[in-house]
């Protein structure tokens, strides 16, 4: 019996076949996730425990350090949907109330320079999400202006008198002919839809509003909104307003083929008076995110030197005078990418996040360059899959709020201050109470192809037993120049609950182990990670506790390339699942939203001047070797890697005769996960497809 081509048949396959897996697995214990006793609760993490996850992000110190504000994430079983709402924090004892916690979703929280209002977004019942500010004092909140579309990037004026944001302003876009009158009454069908804009769609977007995101500024106690930038160019935050308050300071870029290179951009100001625009960066690269010195006279911003058409370039910090002058590079001696500036309140020092060897840290950069890490183990809110990640803000005494991640626990508020690290929220204590949760290891790996040391980590099931041996699940991460890390993930939960170990790597290509390591796939993408994986599986056989004739492989976007280029190399492996995978190069790069990109920095040509470069990296040139049963996940609106790569790859796996079936995610984007059902779904779909092949 096949799983089928919807979600809902993948559910329907698990409940036949997903029940035996306990018992089909011989000699390993059987997986506490299988038995659930009558008379009490699931002792492990279960699919219907996606529900009942909260996770906390981007938190917002006050700025005298007395309360954090952040976003929490709740999810509806009735709705299948998340709901976020900001809560407040008390660093010295971690009293928690509810700030914003009404039926809409809220988000976005930013304080006032004097700490006495909190700015957010939330979303109106049948509009789009609205800007408000609460007075704290009063606890009462106030729309600060009418939106036609949802405000971003939200910044306070020094004096707190005002407000400036980014928001997209729409244009009528391209047509054709003169549309014909319809008669009174009539129902016809949609007008033709015509598009000339060079990026049209955008995964978790899909087919984009014609228009260009603009800077509008706003009085913080009301008014009617201001545009201060105009014309067809698009300008990006993190936005910053200069110290006395009379410009504001964006990311654009406004060269003439602007659209057709989409690393570029530059550091510009806007006055808010008379929107006048000055340009203060100038070099071939973007340039990010600026953000002001206390004293006005400094503004720092991240970005680096495009070599043009490398796949991977570290992100770096950067200081220049108020003016653009005298612009040094303050990360140069750091084989690391950094991000997000904040300044530390005496302007002597930056904050920046960065990822080292999986872990997120956030450090202390003097303006000489030295380098402090002041907190790490920062996590992201996604859940599915273990990536590194994270947010953090600083408050004036120093104070620094950060998501704290590990493998136990999704990101909690946690605080760091005077070298001590401060948990300061537990939102899922009650949810694991009475739980077995799988146990994640570090497990240090030598590359049988170099001797390149790869990062991994193993997670061991419930109630494990080293005397016993179990199957093994190989997890890849996508990007591919993104890093694994030891965090939370549910993916990695619910295997390990079915009776599986699993392990997950950093092979060549992850970032956060420096350039050199990142471009050993440069133009070279798949290659050698293929040995690094491997030599992972082989060293997790070595631990003496898996089953080296029951090794079964899965991973998402570049994770399923690598998964499908797997299975074309070698058939060690039982059964894999392959999600959203990139299975032709030369139809990925031509229909995926990051045409303008993955071509000329993946390949450094378009698939008419190499073709045979493109065919000798795509999986699909291998589909001929294939004997392993592959199971195709994708989600039916992913513009990133779109269905028609999947459906390439089941088509000609079901030619050939092996073992398939595709299972096509309703409403899901690149991310696969956004409804919980589906995220349940689909590890129990690829558990299934598993268990079929013992």
């Amino acid at each position: 019996m096949r799983l089928g081509l919807m979600v809902s048949a993948a559910l329907a396959a698990v409940a036949v076949a997903y029940a035996p897996v306990a018992a089909q697995v011989a000699d390993a214990p059987a997986p506490a996730a299988a038995s659930k006793a009558a008379d009490g609760p699931s002792r492990t993490f279960t699919p219907r425990d996606l529900f009942g996850l909260r996770t906390a992000s981007d938190p917002q110190v006050r700025p005298d350090g007395g309360a954090v504000a952040y976003v929490r994430t709740t999810y509806d079983i009735m709705t299948d949907a998340g709901r976020r709402s900001i809560w407040l924090v008390d660093p010295a004892n971690g009293a928690q109330s509810p700030l914003v916690a009404e039926e809409t979703s809220s988000s976005t929280p930013r304080w006032s320079p004097d700490g006495t209002r909190l700015a957010y977004v939330s979303a109106a019942p049948g509009g789009p999400p609205q800007l408000y500010v609460k007075w704290l004092a009063n606890g009462r909140s106030a729309r600060v202006a009418t939106l036609e579309q949802a405000p971003n990037d939200i910044a306070w004026s020094p004096d707190g008198k005002m407000l400036a944001f980014t928001m997209l302003v729409l244009d009528d876009g391209a047509s054709l002919g003169a549309p014909m009158k319809k008669p009174e009454g009539a129902k016809w069908a949609e007008p033709l839809k015509v598009i000339d804009q060079i990026i049209y769609r955008a995964d978790g977007a899909g087919y984009l509003k014609p228009g260009h995101r603009h800077i509008f500024a706003v009085s913080a106690d009301g008014g009617s909104p201001r545009q201060l930038t105009f014309g067809k160019f698009d300008n990006s935050g993190p936005i910053s307003f200069s110290r006395d308050g009379r410009a504001v300071l964006f990311a654009s870029n406004r060269a003439e083929n602007w659209r057709r290179d989409p690393q570029e951009s530059e550091i510009y100001q806007v006055t808010v008076a008379d929107g006048a625009l000055t340009r203060l960066t100038n070099r071939v690269g973007p340039d990010l995110a600026p953000a002001v010195s206390p004293d006005g006279s400094k503004i720092a911003y991240v970005g680096y030197d495009d070599q043009r058409r490398r796949g991977y370039e570290n992100q770096r910090l950067y200081v220049m005078d108020r003016d653009g002058r005298n612009v040094r590079v303050l990360t140069g001696a750091l084989d690391r990418s950094v991000g997000n500036p904040e300044w530390s309140a005496d302007g002597r020092s930056l904050y920046v996040d960065y990822d080292d060897k999986g872990i997120t840290k956030v450090a202390r950069v003097s303006l000489d360059g030295r380098l402090e890490t002041v907190a790490q183990g920062l996590g992201g809110s996604s859940l599915d899959r273990p990536y590194s990640g994270g947010q953090f803000s600083v408050g004036r005494n120093g104070v620094v709020a950060f998501t704290l991640n590990t493998p136990e626990h999704p990101s909690d508020i946690a605080i760091a201050r005077g070298g001590r690290v401060q948990r300061l929220t537990r939102l899922n204590d009650d949810l694991f109470a009475g739980k077995s949760l799988a146990r994640v290891e570090h497990l240090p790996t030598v590359s049988s192809y170099d001797k390149k040391p790869i990062d991994a980590w193993i997670a061991l099931p419930p109630n494990f037993d080293p005397s016993r041996k179990y199957p093994l699940i190989l997890e890849i991460h996508g990007g591919p120049f993104q890093a694994y890390g030891p965090y939370f993930s549910t993916d990695v939960q619910l295997y390990a609950r079915a009776g599986y170990v699993v392990v997950y790597a950093n092979p060549r290509g992850s970032t956060s182990y420096g350039e050199a390591f990142a471009n050993e796939i440069h133009h070279n993408y798949p290659s050698h990670d293929y040995d690094d994986l491997m030599s992972v599986v082989d060293a997790a056989i070595a631990k003496g506790y898996v089953d080296q004739n029951r090794l079964y492989v899965t991973g998402g976007s570049g994770g399923g390339t690598l998964t499908s280029w797997i299975v074309g190399k070698t058939d060690r492996f039982k059964a894999a699942a392959t999600q959203k995978p990139v299975i032709n190069w030369t139809s990925h790069v031509l229909t995926a939203d990051l045409y303008t990109f993955f071509g000329p920095y993946w390949f450094g040509k378009m698939p008419w001047e190499d073709p045979q470069g493109y065919w000798a990296r795509s999986p699909l040139s291998l589909v001929g070797n294939v004997k392993t049963p592959t199971l195709v996940v994708v989600g039916e609106e992913d513009y990133r890697t779109p269905p028609s790569e999947s459906e390439q790859y089941f088509q000609a796996l079901q030619y050939r005769g092996v073992p398939t079936a595709l299972v096509r995610v309703p409403g899901a984007g690149h991310g696969l996960t956004a409804r919980p059902s589906q995220s349940a779904a689909k590890a129990e779909a690829i558990l299934a497809w598993f268990d079929r092949y013992k």
